[in-house]
């Protein structure tokens, strides 16, 4: 009874690694633990994030996104410059073969979601479709969590 008990519990911790570590695959692509940070009541806009590794010799370009979860996605840069936030939209998001592009709150490549049709609560879910250049589509889908969990379970996951 101790060993059938034993298998259920490493069975289960298995089996709930691999539902937190949710990895899609196009081709030679990757894309791992997307995740969007809640967005309170009245903000009309929300942030989601996404690591994208390329494993071939050809590079990457992400050139669209969409999701139910807002009327459009848009691709944005985020720095600081001498202490001032500055947000730029950008066309495409180029990722070249053999890396991995990171995306987390507080800087760099974002996805924005513009015009929430409803709040991004934690604990929900949502899906969003990637568009790459030369690849096509891939649906994967976002966890809404916290800035820091999902940042560190995001980081807890590449291989």
């Amino acid at each position: 009874m101790r060993v059938i008990a034993s298998l259920l519990l490493a069975a289960g911790l298995v089996l709930s690694t691999v539902a937190t570590a949710h990895d899609y695959r196009l081709d030679d692509v990757r894309v791992s633990h997307p995740f969007a940070t809640p967005a309170p009541p009245g903000v009309p806009h929300g942030a989601a994030y996404v690591d994208i590794g390329v494993e071939g010799d050809e590079p990457a370009v992400l050139v669209g996104a969409r999701s139910p979860a807002s009327e459009t996605v848009e691709f944005h840069d985020m720095s600081m410059d001498d202490g001032v936030m500055r947000m730029r939209r950008v066309e495409r998001i180029d990722i070249p073969a053999g890396t991995l592009q990171t995306m987390r709150p507080g800087g760099g490549y974002h996805l924005m979601l513009m015009n929430l049709v409803t709040p991004l609560n934690e604990g929900e879910r949502f899906p969003l479709t990637l568009e790459f250049a030369e690849r096509g589509e891939i649906e994967v889908e976002v966890w809404v969590q916290g800035a820091r969990e999902g940042s560190g379970d995001a980081a807890d996951h590449h291989h």
